[in-house]
Formats: C-alpha cells, sequence, structure tokens
C-alpha cells in the first residue's frame, strides 16, 4: 500500500496478513483528506484502531504535530514501529493498547482528529465512536469507516459521508 499525499506521499506501508484487517482504500483515504484538507499542520491525531497505519501516517504525512496510532495486534505494533522509524516520521507516536480502554482512561478534549477504523465485522464501531466523541476538541473532527452508516454520536454532527463498496466513512464534527 502507498501513502497518497503529502511529504510521505509514494512511500509504502506494509500490509500484514493478520484476521480482521482491511486497510483503508486509497479512494476513501483520498476522500477523507479532501474532506479535511490537505495541510494538517498543528492536529493532534489518534489512530485508535490503526492496523496497517495508512490513515495515520497519512496525517503524518500532511503535518500533523502530534500522531498516536493504537494497535493491539503485537505483529501489527511492530510493523507500524519499523514502518515509524524506516520512514522517519518523528510525530508519529506507536503504542500497543487497546483501543476502547485507552480512550476511557484518556483526558477528554485532547485531539483534532480521532480515526475510527476497527476490525470489519468487530461491532465496536458505535461504541467506539461514542468513546471517541469526548476526545474532540470544540470543532475537532471524527471520523469513521464502518459497515453501515451510524447516527452521529452524542455531542457531534454529520459533516460528511461516503460509501465506497463495502464501506460506509463518515465524518462527524464537535459541536459547542
Amino acid at each position: 500500500m502507498r501513502l497518497i499525499g503529502g511529504r510521505l506521499k509514494r512511500s509504502k506501508l506494509p500490509v500484514a496478513d493478520r484476521p480482521g484487517l482491511r486497510p483503508t482504500p486509497d479512494r476513501v483515504r483520498e476522500t477523507l483528506f479532501n474532506w479535511l484538507g490537505q495541510d494538517l499542520a498543528g492536529w493532534r491525531v489518534l489512530d485508535a484502531f490503526a492496523g496497517s497505519g495508512a490513515l495515520g501516517f497519512e496525517a503524518a504525512s500532511r503535518g500533523a504535530a502530534q500522531v498516536l496510532l493504537l494497535e493491539q495486534d503485537a505483529v501489527l505494533v511492530a510493523s507500524l514501529q519499523r514502518s515509524q522509524q524506516r520512514l522517519q516520521a518523528g510525530a508519529l507516536r506507536v503504542e500497543r493498547a487497546d483501543a476502547m480502554g485507552w480512550m476511557a482512561r484518556c483526558a477528554p478534549r485532547c485531539f483534532e482528529l480521532v480515526l475510527i477504523d476497527p476490525p470489519f465485522d468487530s461491532g465496536l464501531a458505535a461504541a467506539a465512536a461514542a468513546a471517541a466523541a469526548r476526545l474532540l476538541v470544540e470543532g475537532g473532527f471524527l471520523y469513521l469507516e464502518a459497515p453501515a452508516p451510524l447516527d452521529a454520536p452524542s455531542g457531534l454532527a454529520p459533516w460528511r459521508s461516503a460509501r465506497a463498496g463495502a464501506v460506509s466513512a463518515q465524518l462527524f464534527v464537535a459541536r459547542a
């Protein structure tokens, strides 16, 4: 898989053969970053179910100040760390953690963007989106990728949405 924009454009990310891992397709990533804008300078970003890391690396490539990738699978964590070092993505940090537990413990309102793309058939999308909503600063964005569209979590309003094959992509914004 290749990154599609920013400083790391055309850089390759390995995709491990792991159960439930379905990296976000190029077309969906391109749509997301067209919605957000290409410059994320100064943004703090959480990629809660990092998997291949495609979404988090795309945010880092576009200038995000801090990108935290959470992943529970040790094999994927090691792969993400190797990619982070190889690409010299200094703003990016990888942490082995259960995303749901980590978000429950995290201080509120500390991210401009939270990326939620749980394992596709896990049934975690709604609960993860609700947990992530409280982590956003006012005007921050929550990106949700799931098999079907979901209602906006409490405190968020729909911003944009798209469908690409079996993937429903939604972007919500935190209200005042």
